[in-house]
């Protein structure tokens, strides 16, 4: 198992830590440390970030505010969370650039394939903002449609739980972490691992999704590097080889 470039999915709620809303520093700097590790180890790392610990489009829905609108807000929540995070790995001593799927040039370049792909190439992290810039679609989408365009080896969800298992955990202590599935093994036990379009997209273009805890020390060093078995990986192939 060796991989060259990933694409690193991180949730809002993730950066939220513990407190379940706005930035933990803690919590995002251990986050920086991970990435900062796994990029001196030779790994190219694009991320795509959500904005859940800002606001949901879809919460603000219900409030009554028009769906395109609330998804464009929710897009502004990334960019805040992809500004945050290209400072702290700046300060980290990593390399960063933000591409935003919105035009905002003050702050973030608008995002360029062959741009993005330049900057990978040159060990630089780069972090997509704002979705796919379309409302409708979720970061969700927009991690595995950036996944297939720039060419990552997997698709890194990185959460706050240690991978899929046969049960929810927190209702059933006996429940099992499931180390690998295939796509279809996945839609046949019903397993929101992504929403459906982003689902889609990994199974059509054959990348892998891995489901780590990212807030562990050394999880996705371990993976990436050294190929510990660590989450859970799913792919095509029923050994869960990437």
């Amino acid at each position: 198992m060796g991989f060259k470039r990933v694409l690193l999915k991180l949730s809002g709620e993730v950066l939220a830590g513990s407190g379940g809303f706005g930035f933990d520093f803690d919590a995002i700097r251990t986050i920086g440390a991970e990435i900062v590790d796994v990029v001196r180890s030779g790994i190219q790392v694009a991320m795509v970030v959500g904005g859940g610990n800002m606001l949901r489009g879809r919460d603000l829905e219900k409030l009554g505010i028009e769906r395109s609108q609330a998804d464009y807000m929710g897009m502004l929540a990334t960019v805040m969370n992809a500004l945050c995070l290209q400072d702290t790995l700046e300060k980290l001593g990593v390399p960063t650039r933000v591409q935003t799927a919105i035009e905002m040039r003050q702050m973030a370049e608008p995002y360029i394939r062959r741009r993005a792909l330049r900057h990978l190439e040159k060990d630089r992290v780069v972090i997509f903002a704002a979705g796919t810039g379309s409302p409708y679609f979720s970061t969700d989408t927009a991690a595995a449609l950036r996944a297939a365009e720039v060419g990552a080896d997997c698709l890194l969800k990185a959460t706050k739980v240690d991978g899929i298992y046969s049960e929810d955990p927190k209702k059933n202590p006996d429940a099992v972490l499931i180390h690998s599935l295939t796509y279809m093994e996945a839609l046949r036990r019903r397993l929101q691992i992504m929403d459906g379009a982003a689902f889609s997209l990994c199974m059509e273009n054959s990348i892998p999704i891995v489901v780590l805890n990212i807030l562990k020390e050394g999880n996705m060093r371990d993976f990436l590097v050294k190929g510990a078995d660590i989450g859970t990986i799913v792919s095509s192939d029923e050994n869960g080889s990437t």
